[in-house]
């Protein structure tokens, strides 16, 4: 790895080896406060110019492979895509087990994400000194602690359930326009139920919360929240009741903001009203609805809305266009550097009604913050816990990670009535007609956010392809009016206690699980001098 001084208080960084990408952050710090922040994503993948020209149903073989951990997400949103360009016929029970598929995926991530990856960072020898630190080690510490073990170890569970339908995980290829590729039996379902209630029971309501899940659903304010961790000794010594405490001691609470708006494009569908996928009719449909906040109100999500500005990305011009007009051409990244462009990522940004194009978060808490959006239909989900906690306490790594950990009750409850849901005799596959002609839009809320595909077919291949990650949109770099992306604008204004060690930096980049590894590099804005290089996100 090589870098180059670029100015007094910036320095270029060279990409490091991948392992799910890479992800450069370089920051200024003045006085221990961050003052600026250039998030790099330093390689070049182009799946969106591997898709040009296929058959239309390769970017079910294709895009599945963008994620080794998000696979059936990426599927999820593809077929999706597919389904709306074909004008596709779904039945019910393929729905069902989409829905099943999905949620199992993502329950796998929960425990995964937050033992693995999150709370090892608790252990840093900087807390040393903190109330519970011990008890933090004990149970964190990566390989030995307590919890890090059973939570690894049995974060496997839910997708053995994906596995069960979609005959692997990762990289399953299952479900196909017109419906899935299974047919499962009633053993296959009662090891399903018994495959999720175990997890539910070993590792959710015992380690995590130490109560119900019932009893976690109850809470609907930030202030239940912090009544419940203290309400008993069960949930008091729970991991998440532990967590809690020692995340506010050392102020999890009060950095890592980010930009204050937020984007949810919305999972899982009530299967008879989405029997003949639309995109005009995908809303409706959902069971986590989609939309937008943008700090002080909700707005409906319409895809039109969405453009991906390549000002500061490596690719040719500066473009703003909406994903099915999307260009990808990338350039040599030297040339790019000399225009200003410092990234592979493009900056997707909304055009949000009166406010024109904004960054918007991505991810657990964004979707949690939709859920609370007045007025849902009532097969849809609404849930008041977060938006109330953005606007009492306001939003920092403590609220975006608790957003997280929230969704493991509510998705088990979705996977577990899909399955009781059920008609085991009923068909789950319905021919489609292969279209040579159409446009298409797929989405899908993945463990990080949004995940969305457009696809334009033309003499029955695909004419364009569009991937809009929810990396990109916490990730990507400065726009067109050179505006921060989410993950950037969380960077700035936190404070460092260790130059040495900037923990904190970590912390903020972990919260919004971006799917890329992670170096933080740190330079003193009024020297230039590097005053640290952390890598974050190893094996991620």
């Amino acid at each position: 790895m090589s870098t180059t001084l670029v100015s007094p208080s910036k320095m270029h960084i060279s990409p490091l080896g991948r392992v799910e990408g890479d992800l450069d952050l370089t920051i200024t710090v003045n006085d221990g406060v961050v003052t600026d922040a250039w998030t790099t994503a330093s390689m070049f993948r182009g799946f969106e110019i591997i898709l040009k020209g296929k058959d239309p149903q390769a970017g079910l073989i294709v895009t599945p492979r963008v994620c080794g951990i998000c696979g059936g997400s990426h599927l999820y949103k593809a077929v999706y895509a597919l389904d709306t360009a074909w004008k596709t016929h779904v039945p019910k029970n393929a729905t069902l087990v989409r829905n099943i598929a999905q949620a199992c995926e993502t329950l796998q991530s929960i425990p995964r994400w937050f033992y693995a990856l999150f709370a090892i960072d608790l252990t840093n020898k900087n807390y040393a000194q903190a109330k519970e630190y011990d008890e933090v080690v004990r149970r964190f510490a990566p390989f030995v602690g307590t919890s890090y073990e059973k939570g690894v170890t049995l974060s496997g569970k839910p997708v053995e359930v994906y596995a069960l339908f979609g005959g692997q995980w990762p990289h399953s290829s299952f479900m196909i326009p017109g419906g899935v590729m299974c047919a499962p039996t009633l053993s296959d379902v009662t090891r399903a139920i018994a495959i999720l209630d175990y997890w539910k029971r070993e590792w959710l309501e015992a380690t995590w919360l130490g109560c119900s899940i019932d009893r976690w659903l109850e809470n609907k304010t930030w202030a239940d929240v912090m009544k419940w961790a203290d309400e008993n000794d069960s949930q008091r010594n729970s991991d998440c009741g532990l967590f809690l405490r020692f995340g506010q001691r050392v102020g999890l609470d009060k950095f890592g903001q980010g930009c204050g708006a937020y984007l949810a494009t919305g999972t899982y569908f009530q299967p008879e009203l989405y029997e003949n996928p639309t995109i005009d009719g995908r809303n409706g449909a959902l069971i986590n609805r989609s939309g937008i906040y943008d700090g002080s109100g909700y707005h409906d999500f319409d895809h039109l809305r969405v453009k991906e500005d390549i000002t500061n990305s490596f690719y040719r011009g500066a473009s703003q266009l909406h994903p099915w007009d999307g260009v990808t051409e990338p350039i040599d990244p030297i040339d790019g550097e000399k225009q200003g462009k410092y990234s592979w990522a493009k900056s997707p940004r909304y055009d949000v009604p009166e406010k024109g194009f904004l960054p918007l978060e991505a991810g657990p808490l964004s979707r949690q913050v939709i859920a609370g959006k007045p007025n849902p239909a009532p097969h849809q989900d609404f849930d008041p816990l977060f938006l109330d906690a953005i606007r009492t306490v306001g939003p920092s790594v403590l609220v975006r990670v608790m957003a997280r950990m929230h969704e493991a009750a509510k998705y088990y409850k979705i996977a577990r009535k899909a399955l009781d849901d059920l008609e085991l005799h009923d068909k789950y596959y319905t021919k489609p007609v292969e279209l040579p002609e159409g446009k298409g839009f797929g989405s899908t809320e993945a463990a990080r956010g949004s995940l969305s595909d457009w696809i334009i077919l033309k003499n029955g291949r695909i004419e364009n392809y569009q991937i809009v990650t929810p990396t990109a949109w916490n990730i990507g770099p400065r726009d067109n009016r050179q505006i921060n992306g989410p993950m950037e604008k969380a960077f700035i204004g936190a404070h460092i206690t260790d130059p040495q060690d900037p923990v904190e930096m970590g912390h903020i980049a972990r919260s919004f699980d971006s799917c890329l590894v992670c170096t933080v590099h740190a330079y003193d804005g009024k020297t230039g001098k590097e005053l640290s290089r952390f890598r974050i996100g190893e094996g991620s």
